[in-house]
Protein backbone atom coordinates (compact mmCIF):
# COMPACT_ATOMS: atom_id res chain seq x y z
CA UNK A 1 0.00 0.00 0.00
CA UNK A 2 1.15 3.57 -0.74
CA UNK A 3 2.08 6.21 1.56
CA UNK A 4 -0.18 9.45 0.77
CA UNK A 5 1.72 12.63 2.13
CA UNK A 6 -0.40 14.76 3.89
CA UNK A 7 0.14 18.05 5.94
CA UNK A 8 -0.94 18.63 9.39
CA UNK A 9 -3.79 20.63 8.14
CA UNK A 10 -4.80 18.59 5.39
CA UNK A 11 -4.81 15.43 8.03
CA UNK A 12 -7.19 17.53 10.55
CA UNK A 13 -9.35 18.84 7.43
CA UNK A 14 -9.85 15.62 6.80
CA UNK A 15 -10.82 13.93 10.09
CA UNK A 16 -12.88 16.81 10.47
CA UNK A 17 -15.22 16.00 7.43
CA UNK A 18 -15.34 12.11 8.64
CA UNK A 19 -16.48 13.10 12.00
CA UNK A 20 -19.32 15.34 9.80
CA UNK A 21 -20.35 12.24 7.85
CA UNK A 22 -20.39 9.86 10.86
CA UNK A 23 -21.85 11.71 13.40
CA UNK A 24 -24.61 14.55 11.39
CA UNK A 25 -24.64 13.25 7.84
CA UNK A 26 -25.00 9.48 8.25
CA UNK A 27 -27.83 9.90 11.31
CA UNK A 28 -29.62 12.26 8.88
CA UNK A 29 -29.43 9.92 5.69
CA UNK A 30 -31.32 7.33 8.24
CA UNK A 31 -33.76 9.27 9.71
CA UNK A 32 -34.71 10.35 5.90
CA UNK A 33 -34.90 6.43 4.82
CA UNK A 34 -37.13 5.68 7.51
CA UNK A 35 -39.42 8.53 7.03
CA UNK A 36 -39.44 7.67 3.42
CA UNK A 37 -40.59 3.78 3.89
CA UNK A 38 -43.07 5.10 5.96
CA UNK A 39 -45.09 6.93 2.46
CA UNK A 40 -45.55 3.34 1.64
CA UNK A 41 -44.71 1.91 -1.87
CA UNK A 42 -40.94 2.00 -2.49
CA UNK A 43 -40.97 1.56 -5.57
CA UNK A 44 -42.15 4.85 -6.21
CA UNK A 45 -41.03 6.85 -3.71
CA UNK A 46 -38.82 9.43 -4.89
CA UNK A 47 -37.52 10.78 -0.89
CA UNK A 48 -36.96 6.96 -0.32
CA UNK A 49 -34.61 7.00 -3.75
CA UNK A 50 -32.92 9.89 -3.40
CA UNK A 51 -32.26 9.10 0.58
CA UNK A 52 -30.36 5.86 -0.62
CA UNK A 53 -28.84 7.43 -3.01
CA UNK A 54 -27.04 10.03 -0.82
CA UNK A 55 -26.59 7.40 1.73
CA UNK A 56 -24.60 5.45 -1.09
CA UNK A 57 -22.43 8.83 -1.72
CA UNK A 58 -22.11 9.08 2.47
CA UNK A 59 -21.16 5.48 2.83
CA UNK A 60 -18.50 5.95 -0.41
CA UNK A 61 -17.11 9.18 0.65
CA UNK A 62 -16.50 7.52 4.60
CA UNK A 63 -14.57 4.40 2.84
CA UNK A 64 -12.46 7.06 0.85
CA UNK A 65 -11.45 8.85 3.98
CA UNK A 66 -10.78 6.04 6.21
CA UNK A 67 -8.45 4.77 3.09
CA UNK A 68 -6.67 7.79 2.63
CA UNK A 69 -6.39 8.59 6.52
CA UNK A 70 -4.76 4.82 7.10
CA UNK A 71 -2.18 5.46 4.27
CA UNK A 72 -1.50 9.01 5.48
CA UNK A 73 2.40 10.18 6.22
CA UNK A 74 1.87 13.11 7.86
CA UNK A 75 4.70 15.47 6.97
CA UNK A 76 5.72 18.84 8.89
CA UNK A 77 6.82 21.50 6.25
CA UNK A 78 7.97 23.51 9.37
CA UNK A 79 10.78 20.85 9.76
CA UNK A 80 12.13 20.71 6.24
CA UNK A 81 14.48 23.08 4.25
CA UNK A 82 16.11 23.30 1.30
CA UNK A 83 15.13 22.98 -2.46
CA UNK A 84 11.26 22.39 -3.42
CA UNK A 85 9.69 19.05 -2.21
CA UNK A 86 6.50 18.43 -0.59
CA UNK A 87 5.07 21.06 1.59
CA UNK A 88 6.80 24.14 0.88
CA UNK A 89 5.12 26.91 -0.16
CA UNK A 90 6.67 29.03 -2.72
CA UNK A 91 5.54 32.09 -4.76
CA UNK A 92 6.24 31.81 -8.56
CA UNK A 93 6.34 35.14 -11.38
CA UNK A 94 4.89 33.87 -14.70
CA UNK A 95 7.17 35.42 -17.11
CA UNK A 96 5.05 36.66 -19.76
CA UNK A 97 2.12 37.93 -17.73
CA UNK A 98 4.56 39.14 -14.69
CA UNK A 99 1.81 37.59 -12.69
CA UNK A 100 2.77 36.63 -9.02
CA UNK A 101 1.44 33.86 -7.61
CA UNK A 102 2.04 31.72 -4.53
CA UNK A 103 1.55 28.15 -3.92
CA UNK A 104 2.05 25.41 -1.45
CA UNK A 105 2.72 22.17 -2.38
CA UNK A 106 0.36 19.43 -0.43
CA UNK A 107 -1.19 15.81 -1.09
CA UNK A 108 -3.59 15.33 -3.64
CA UNK A 109 -6.59 14.78 -1.26
CA UNK A 110 -5.74 18.01 0.22
CA UNK A 111 -5.38 20.52 -3.44
CA UNK A 112 -7.20 23.11 -3.88
CA UNK A 113 -6.19 25.78 -6.44
CA UNK A 114 -8.39 28.28 -5.29
CA UNK A 115 -7.00 28.09 -1.94
CA UNK A 116 -3.01 28.33 -2.69
CA UNK A 117 -2.99 24.52 -2.30
CA UNK A 118 -1.27 22.91 -5.39
CA UNK A 119 -1.41 18.91 -6.00
CA UNK A 120 1.98 17.21 -5.91
CA UNK A 121 1.16 15.14 -9.09
CA UNK A 122 0.53 18.41 -11.11
CA UNK A 123 2.29 19.55 -13.91
CA UNK A 124 3.17 22.71 -11.95
CA UNK A 125 4.27 20.97 -8.79
CA UNK A 126 6.35 18.39 -10.69
CA UNK A 127 8.52 20.62 -12.92
CA UNK A 128 8.42 22.69 -9.51
CA UNK A 129 9.79 19.92 -7.33
CA UNK A 130 13.89 20.09 -6.08
CA UNK A 131 14.21 23.59 -8.22
CA UNK A 132 15.59 26.70 -5.71
CA UNK A 133 14.58 30.13 -5.41
CA UNK A 134 15.73 32.03 -8.51
CA UNK A 135 15.76 29.12 -10.97
CA UNK A 136 13.01 29.35 -13.58
CA UNK A 137 10.85 26.45 -15.17
CA UNK A 138 8.87 25.44 -18.54
CA UNK A 139 5.40 24.02 -17.91
CA UNK A 140 3.71 22.15 -20.52
CA UNK A 141 -0.32 22.09 -19.82
CA UNK A 142 -3.23 21.83 -22.40
CA UNK A 143 -2.70 25.44 -22.61
CA UNK A 144 1.00 25.60 -24.30
CA UNK A 145 4.02 25.77 -22.01
CA UNK A 146 4.43 28.56 -19.50
CA UNK A 147 7.75 30.22 -18.37
CA UNK A 148 7.61 30.82 -14.39
CA UNK A 149 10.41 32.06 -12.08
CA UNK A 150 10.38 31.37 -8.84
CA UNK A 151 10.57 34.25 -6.36
CA UNK A 152 10.97 32.56 -2.79
CA UNK A 153 10.84 28.72 -1.26
CA UNK A 154 9.59 28.58 2.63
CA UNK A 155 8.65 25.99 4.51
CA UNK A 156 5.82 27.20 7.38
Amino acid sequence: MNKMPLTRTGQQMLDAELRKLKSEERPAIIRAISEAREHGDLSENAEYHAAREKQSFVEGRIKEIESILSRAEVIDPAKLSGSIKFGATVTIVDEDTDEERTYQIVGEPEADLEKGLLNLKSPLARALIGKDEGDSVEVRSPGGARSYEILSVDFK
